[in-house]
């Protein structure tokens, strides 16, 4: 019976020491360590919703130039049938120039579009990078 644990001052000596290092622990090092938690989630999804509202604004401007080349194929046909309704070699000759002329503009769109898909692309990259970077930057730290 002299093996067990007795109840003096000690205990309570050791209780009241275990209680101030949680104590100390908490307010040193878990409340800071759950701060920059919170503060690299916070960080992470405002660069998430940053990323996705970039990438919806790059889908409406693609949506748009497919509208607009949409908009320009239906204006080709329609001058290249109100030219058909003409007679004779008037009328080829008509459509001939109404074809080149709507070619001509087509490439020309497509050209724009391209480079205008191209520099929105290319925008998206360089910004999805940077972001990227950031995110695996704050995520590592």
């Amino acid at each position: 019976m002299d093996n067990m644990i007795s109840l003096d001052q000690s205990l309570f000596i050791q209780l009241l020491n275990f209680l101030i290092a949680v104590v100390v622990l908490n307010f040193l090092l878990i409340k800071p360590v759950r701060r920059q938690l919170a503060e690299r989630k916070a960080l992470t999804e405002q660069l998430v919703s940053e990323t996705e509202a970039f990438v919806g604004r790059a889908a409406d401007k693609l949506l748009g130039y497919e509208t607009a080349l949409a908009e320009a194929r239906a204006a080709a046909v329609r001058t290249r049938d109100a030219i058909k309704a003409e007679s004779g070699a008037q009328q080829r000759e008509t459509i001939s120039k109404a074809n080149d002329d709507a070619a001509a503009f087509l490439s020309s769109s497509r050209r724009v579009c391209a480079s205008e898909c191209k520099a929105a692309a290319d925008t998206l990259l360089a910004g999805a990078d940077g972001y990227a970077a950031l995110v695996v930057r704050n995520i590592l730290d």
